[in-house]
This record gives C-alpha cells, sequence and structure tokens, in this order.
C-alpha cells in the first residue's frame, strides 16, 4: 500500500507544488491510516471501505484528537483516493460518501467591561506613544473594527467632530462606523498634537504610525495590546479579536439588536460565532420574562410555602 503513497505524494509534490512540510504532513496522515487497516488484517487499497474509514475516524475521536486534527487526517486519505480513482489505479473511491466531522466551535475569549477599562486605562498619556496606544485601543473597543482594519485606516477616513469613520474591508467593502466621545476625543488628541510630530514626509496618510513615522503593521500593534494587557493584569491568550468580540458581547448583553451588531462587524453571518448565538438567546429569554403577559404575571406571583396556601 506504501508504494501508493509515495507515488501520490511525488504527484503533489510535480504537479501540485506543495510545501516539503505539506508533504510530510500528507505521509505522515496516510502512514498511520494504512498501519490501522494493517492491523484490521486489510492487505490491499482495493479492500477498504467507507466503514474502516469511519472507524478509523471513530478511533482518533476516542483517543482525543482535536476535531481539527481528524479533519486534516480525513482531507488527506480523500486526497489519496480521489487521486488512486483519477490514476485508474482504483475503480471505486470508498470516501465519496464518507460524512466529515463537525468543525469544533470555539467559544472566544471575552473581557468583561472592568477588564476593558483596565485595558483602555492602562496607556501613559503624558507620553506621545501612549496617546496613539489609547487612541487605537479606544477606537477598537468602539467599533469592534478588525486589526487589519485599523491599521488601513487613513488620516481623512476618521471625522471625530462628527463621531463616525469610513472602515475598509480587506475585501475592498466599506461601511461608516460610529464611534463614542471617549475614543473621538482619543483619536482628535492624537491627530491634532501627537501625529503630526511622528509623521516622516508629506505623502503618508495612513492613521496610526509606528516609531519610524509610517503605517503601522498588525504585529506592532499585537505587540503593544499584549504589553497593555499585562499591565493591566489581565490573564490568557488576548489578541486584538478579543477586544471585537468583547464589543460585540456587551452590545449584545446590553440589548443590542443582533442585526445592528451584525452590520458593524462585517459580518454576514452571525451564527459562525457561538457566543453571540449564546448571549441573543439569553437577550430573548429575558425579554420574554419581562414582557410576556403570562411570565410576567407568574414572576409576580407571592411564592407559597410547600406548594400550599397558608391561610
Amino acid at each position: 500500500m506504501m508504494q501508493y503513497v509515495e507515488s501520490f505524494i511525488r504527484y503533489l509534490d510535480e504537479e501540485k507544488g506543495l510545501s516539503q512540510s505539506t508533504l510530510e504532513s500528507y505521509e505522515r496522515d496516510l502512514q498511520q491510516f494504512f498501519e490501522f487497516a494493517l492491523r484490521r488484517e486489510l492487505q490491499s487499497v482495493n479492500e477498504i471501505r467507507k466503514t474502516h474509514i469511519a472507524m478509523y475516524m471513530n478511533e482518533l475521536k476516542k483517543s482525543r484528537f482535536a476535531a481539527s486534527t481528524v479533519m486534516r487526517k480525513l482531507v488527506s486519505i480523500r486526497s489519496f483516493f480521489h487521486y488512486m480513482v483519477k490514476e485508474s489505479l482504483l475503480e471505486h473511491d470508498p470516501t465519496l460518501y464518507l460524512e466529515s466531522p463537525k468543525p469544533e466551535k470555539k467559544v472566544p475569549q471575552i473581557l468583561s467591561v472592568e477588564q476593558v477599562e483596565h485595558l483602555l486605562a492602562a496607556p501613559d498619556v503624558s507620553t506621545p506613544p501612549g496617546v496613539r496606544d489609547k487612541a487605537m485601543l479606544e477606537l477598537l473597543y468602539a467599533t469592534g473594527m478588525k486589526v487589519s482594519e485599523l491599521m488601513a485606516l487613513n488620516v481623512d477616513d476618521v471625522y471625530p467632530d462628527m463621531k463616525f469613520l469610513r472602515c475598509t474591508s480587506s475585501s475592498g467593502k466599506e461601511r461608516v462606523l460610529p464611534i463614542s466621545s471617549i475614543s473621538a476625543e482619543a483619536v482628535s488628541t492624537y491627530i491634532n498634537q501627537i501625529r503630526p510630530h511622528m509623521v516622516r514626509g508629506d505623502r503618508e496618510n495612513g492613521l496610526f504610525l509606528n516609531n519610524l513615522g509610517t503605517r503601522l503593521t498588525r504585529q506592532g500593534f499585537w505587540k503593544i495590546l499584549k504589553k497593555y494587557a499585562a499591565e493591566a493584569g489581565i490573564d490568557g491568550d488576548i489578541t486584538p479579536h478579543t477586544l471585537r468580540h468583547s464589543f460585540a458581547a456587551h452590545l449584545l448583553e446590553d440589548g443590542a439588536d443582533i442585526r445592528s451588531v451584525q452590520e458593524m462587524l462585517g459580518h454576514s453571518d452571525m451564527s459562525a460565532a457561538p457566543i453571540y448565538s449564546l448571549l441573543t438567546k439569553k437577550a430573548m429569554k429575558d425579554v420574554y420574562q419581562s414582557h410576556h403577559p403570562r411570565e410576567r404575571a407568574h414572576s409576580n406571583k407571592p411564592k407559597e410555602q410547600n406548594g400550599y396556601d397558608n391561610d
């Protein structure tokens, strides 16, 4: 069986031009699968059926492999059998109607309002970098933008006096976002008092600049965020997306309409993020308990001891 794996790996190398690490990953995945097949006394590729692959997937799950790892191994196996059929080395593809495992839905890290307050208060605004960093953090939490969108902002994209900005996604889609009074003031202070002393040359129109006077990068912002998270005493692996998730979660917790939050985030489908779904369900439950006549009447009814009236 391994001779077919070798020819498959050569095909991926010569025809697809995959990297060495990817080729090694494919080879390792297939070697492990065929070791499983041999333990099941399957001597030939022709003997392998859909049930055998399903059994292997179940064995991986029982061995506590992550869903993403199981999915990757299945992709390797699928690709191999597609190749075998394509090259007329096999008549039927046993993976053809095999159901893929469902990917894990990881709930993103959400900061509490208190943690966000500590984070936003961390920059030292008596220094030029601190003023810039304060403006960036305030704007990120005020809008829920992605860090790439924040770094792509130009000076003329932000209107602090009117409290809104223009944001352009990586796909080129533009959306207009409101900003808070606090974030508008922080950005205005940075633009008027700090940026003119940081910029190098007349052609640089990036809003947030590094020490060289050029546009700050995502990696640069990541380091800044890590620094302030540590100073604010926030545990866990905080990322720029953490503020984006926190922005959405806090709005929804306070009763914001999910469609409005979706539009501000630039999401086409909020169901992709499980935390938003959970928060929406909680909000619906609170609305129901507060406004449905029967539920409201039941909530206001005096509690009776032991289920009986004591009169």
